[in-house]
């Protein structure tokens, strides 16, 4: 591509693309949480204390 061809984000864009960004990886950080903590409160303690 050309640089004519090319679109240059404002600031204020590039502010509103930078925080969507972060906001979606919290989202997606929190839904692994979720599933983490789900996953051990569905097995409990008992997790710990398989044979190897």
């Amino acid at each position: 591509m050309t640089d004519k061809e090319m679109v240059t984000l404002t600031e204020s864009q590039q502010k509103a693309r930078r925080s969507r960004n972060i906001a979606i990886g919290l989202a997606l950080a929190a839904l692994v949480i979720i599933f983490y903590l789900a996953t051990i409160a569905k097995f409990g303690p008992a997790i710990l204390d398989r044979p190897l």
